[in-house]
């Protein structure tokens, strides 16, 4: 008997009953996002600290300030660190030249394109609002909002187009009609800080009206090397007014304001999908993605912790579509807000979306895969520029493959493998996609510089990692970083799966590659249990913080390599001298995926619901780092708690029966359409 599919994902609908920042709703398509308070817009603008900003932000929306638009990286002076016997500039210092080394990692920044609120002559406070009854209908993205303001009912409604960057809202209430209530659009100057706005730069930037007439207006606004536009059509006539410099106050002539707000860049007029027809196109959107996409059912459980389980994986699907499956990785907050100045961490990308492949969807993940087709080039010169053969992937990047300075991300490698990784979780769970025939050049360039880049050691006769290195667990010394055993377990995998994939493309691997998979350093053991790195001897006591990554060679990449026994005994080492509340919001469903790889089924499921103030889920679904100020969500940790969902319940390579890493006793585990990991 099939799966309801609608009554699971409605039975997870968020509901708010009052202004709260920790339940703001947020509709988007991948590409762009709206996020709203209670009202259904973007009406009450608040300042509180660790609480989500209200932001309107797109995937194009960047920005540089004045006279930093050209990046000047051959004004950087690199540090050099030995690299046996080649000598390697990082960007990792910037001593004597603070003000380029921030002017590199700001610029660009991501931020909030609009404000588009409620207003009245008097204003609109908290305390104006009574009765907020809202409901974000996860089936089709759709937000209804009611409230009283002023004695009258105010009802909105909010969705998202599914293809362009456009939001479509119904505003009723008598308070339309008297004036005392109207639509605002409010324009406020870029910021790189969390909300991605300044509102205190009136002369800073630019708005005009461009062209106007009863039920559409356009407006461009250009923050100095940046121009869009916001397109405006109405179902109903409605005038404008321009009370401040960059604000504009929409009245319609009745109780009732449809209208369709779309965003493009530059000064050209854009079509804008009709109300009717943009609402159509995303309800049939949104039902194709939970009808189509695989489907976890916890409800005949009678374990108490199911219905949270059900909640937080509903609600992480639907957030992780609507901010992580467009045309470029994502940043770690997505188009909500800005953590990294909206800069995406590329290490970060497997866990934001590679989930989309384990719950057949494989085509999502697709989308933001061919920004390594375009970025090839400038990893191919990252690369020559340290001495390298192939492509370097950068860390925290943007749009241009630029890689950012930093005293950690430049010395991080952990993301050099992970096209190996993309590739795998296509050819395995989509192995007639067309996107795959174009990513041989990249397989060829990614392990090309992973052979190059390790160390051969003629005392050990063996290839060797760093250093200089910065493991995962990025509390250690990169000068004397050795052999990472995430990291060495990692390029393991990544030689034997490229090679393998390489060899199936039609290609002919060259004989480094094989001669470094068979010859690569065995992962460092002591006292029985796997090290963070060779000369961490002190892994389990002094460094017992921040990612304990020598578990998540099994979590991602199975059995290769590992001692059942050793790794049993690296999980315990870990749960009792690791400080459990430093551990990131992905660690723990990484942790609860090696668990139930050694058949540790209900300390998985402890794991995955530890009470620990970074696995914190708020009520729209967000994975909190309390009590971290600066990122009131974390989508690294909602897409890791879907690669555990889909270990634990579809099963891997040599598991037996049904949803194998949930315990028997109290949990009845349903699915439809799961890929099995490796």
């Amino acid at each position: 008997m099939s799966l309801n599919r609608k009554a699971l994902v409605q039975q997870q609908n968020p509901k708010v009953t009052g202004y709260d920042p920790d339940s703001f709703l947020t509709v988007g398509n991948g590409n762009f996002a709206f996020t709203v308070d209670c009202t259904g817009l973007q009406t009450i603008l608040h300042d509180r600290e660790g609480k989500t900003p209200l932001c309107t932000m797109a995937n194009w929306g960047l920005h540089c300030y004045p006279g930093k638009e050209t990046a000047h990286y051959e004004l950087l002076r690199l540090k050099q660190y030995q690299a046996g016997t080649r000598t390697v500039g990082y960007m990792s210092d910037s001593s004597g030249q603070e003000a380029l080394f921030n002017d590199l990692r700001v610029n660009p920044h991501r931020f909030n394109l609009a404000r588009i609120g409620l207003c009245s002559a008097d204003g609109i406070t908290r305390d104006d609002l009574s009765d907020a009854v809202q409901e974000l209908d996860l089936y089709s993205a759709t937000i209804r909002s009611s409230f009283t303001f002023k004695g009258e009912l105010v009802q909105v409604t909010t969705c998202c187009d599914p293809e362009v960057d456009q939001i479509n809202v119904q505003v009723k209430s008598p308070r339309l009609k008297d004036r005392k209530l109207a639509l605002l659009i409010a324009f406020p100057y870029a910021s790189h800080l969390i909300s991605g706005s300044d509102y205190t730069k009136d002369d800073a930037h630019q708005s005009r009206v461009e062209s106007i007439s009863e039920k559409a207006c356009t407006v461009i606004h250009t923050l100095d090397a940046t121009t869009y536009a916001l397109s405006l059509g109405s179902e109903e006539a409605f005038a404008v007014e321009h009370p401040e410099k960059h604000s504009y106050v929409i009245y319609p002539e009745g109780d009732v304001l449809t209208l369709c707000i779309r965003f493009s860049e530059g000064e050209q007029h854009v079509q804008i999908r009709g109300y009717d027809a943009s609402v159509r196109a995303n309800a049939e959107r949104w039902e194709s993605f939970w009808e189509d996409g695989a489907c976890i059912d916890f409800s005949q459980s009678s374990d108490s912790r199911a219905k949270e389980l059900q909640r937080r994986m509903m609600l992480s699907r639907y957030l992780l579509a609507i901010q992580c499956s467009g045309n470029t990785p994502p940043p770690e907050t997505g188009l909500t807000c800005n953590s990294w100045y909206g800069k995406f961490h590329l290490e970060m990308h497997l866990l934001h979306a590679a989930h989309f492949c384990m719950f057949g969807q494989g085509s999502l993940f697709e989308r933001s895969l061919s920004y390594y087709l375009s970025i090839l080039p400038s990893a191919t010169k990252r690369a020559e520029q340290q001495g390298y053969r192939g492509a370097r992937w950068p860390k925290m990047t943007d749009p241009s493959g630029n890689d950012s300075p930093s005293s950690i991300g430049t010395l991080l490698i952990w993301q050099q493998p992970h096209p190996i990784f993309y590739a795998s979780l296509l050819a395995k769970t989509n192995p007639h996609s067309d996107f795959l025939k174009a990513w041989k050049p990249i397989i060829d360039a990614t392990l090309t510089f992973m052979a190059d880049y390790v160390r051969w050691d003629e005392g050990r006769k063996a290839y060797v990692l760093g250093p200089p290195v910065i493991p995962v667990q990025e509390n250690h010394d990169p000068e004397t970083t050795l052999n990472p055993s995430f990291e060495l377990s990692y390029f393991h995998w990544a030689f034997s799966e490229g090679i393998r994939l390489y060899r199936e493309m039609g290609g002919e691997p060259d004989p480094k590659w094989i001669q470094v998979k068979e010859h690569l350093s065995p992962l460092p053991v002591g006292d029985g249990r796997y090290l963070a790195q060779e000369n961490c001897s002190d892994t389990y006591g002094t460094y017992a913080f921040d990612h304990p990554s020598q578990l998540f060679n099994l979590s991602l990449f199975g059995i290769q390599g590992i001692d059942p026994a050793i790794m049993e005994a690296s999980l315990e080492g870990v749960l009792k001298h690791w400080k459990l509340e430093e551990l990131w919001g992905w660690d723990f469903p990484l942790m609860a995926m090696c668990a139930a790889r050694l058949g540790r089924r209900e300390l998985a499921l402890d794991l995955l619901l530890a009470d620990s103030p970074k696995n914190t889920y708020t009520p729209n679904g967000h994975n909190a780092q309390l009590p971290k100020a600066d990122l009131p969500l974390y989508l690294p940790g909602n897409g890791s708690l879907l690669l555990a969902l889909a270990l634990m319940a579809g099963g891997w390579e040599g598991s037996v029966g049904p949803a194998p890493g949930f315990p028997e006793e109290g949990w009845v585990v349903q699915s439809e359409g799961l890929k099995r990991f490796w």
